[in-house]
């Protein structure tokens, strides 16, 4: 299901971190997915439904080149994938087998796919990154993916970065890593999230004007009374 352009709009304005506290809040510890870190510089924060892939370790008879022809397979899977989603491959941390590459990424930038997270490596690093997919992972390897991993399905349950990642959960991406908002909480993300980091905009103003920490990180009653009197006011 494609996210509403009101709640892409939204999130897009609010950071992993801030995303991190508030379902904090809710009693959600786990939701930064390990080792998903920008592939390069300055890429766009983005918000997209889940579409996942799963791994497992490689087995010998399963995880071959020849396995690519599969009906099983990557390449079936992204044409699976529907346009905006962000994929999600659970490579179970394995740092020495690439699980795509640049021809892949490329066609998943054709199918409209707004970027892939992973805790696993991509492979074909130049040419990865001439396709212009924003990519989140944890780094580089030449190996091919058969080399350590098999591929077993898409649209499942999966484990990355040591997150439980649901399809259709929405993924938020940005310089801080990917974090993962269970479906179910959406809405309240929705209406929390904007206004902890207006609250942390503001604070940050306070800071720069000198104002010490305690009682206004976390706010006291008198801090919160004059951000309630600053809210009015705008």
């Amino acid at each position: 299901m494609t996210l509403e352009a009101k709640t892409v709009n939204i999130l897009s304005e609010v950071s992993t971190a801030t995303l991190t506290t508030v379902l904090l809040k809710k009693g959600l510890r786990n939701v930064w997915m390990r080792g998903t870190m920008p592939i390069r510089p300055g890429q766009p924060r983005l918000v997209g439904r889940a579409f996942t892939l799963r791994f497992v370790p490689a087995r010998e008879d399963l995880a071959t080149p020849a396995s690519w022809a599969s009906p099983i397979s990557t390449r079936a899977a992204i044409e699976a994938m529907p346009e905006g989603c962000i994929a999600v491959a659970g490579a179970i941390g394995v740092l020495d087998a690439g699980i795509f590459g640049d021809i892949l990424c490329n066609r998943m930038v054709q199918r409209k796919v707004a970027g892939l997270v992973t805790d696993g490596v991509m492979r074909d690093a130049t040419g990865v990154l001439s396709t212009g997919l924003p990519v989140w992972c944890d780094g580089i390897a030449a190996p091919p993916s058969v080399a350590g991993l098999t591929f077993v399905g898409w649209q499942e349950p999966i484990g990355c970065g040591g997150v439980a990642v649901f399809p259709d959960d929405v993924v938020v991406v940005d310089e801080d890593g990917a974090v993962i908002i269970p479906a179910a909480l959406l809405d309240d993300v929705l209406a929390e999230a904007p206004e902890q980091e207006r609250m942390e905009a503001w604070i940050m103003t306070e800071v720069d004007r000198g104002v010490p920490l305690p009682g206004l990180y976390p706010m006291n009653d008198e801090t919160k009374a004059r951000y309630a009197a600053w809210k009015a006011s705008q």
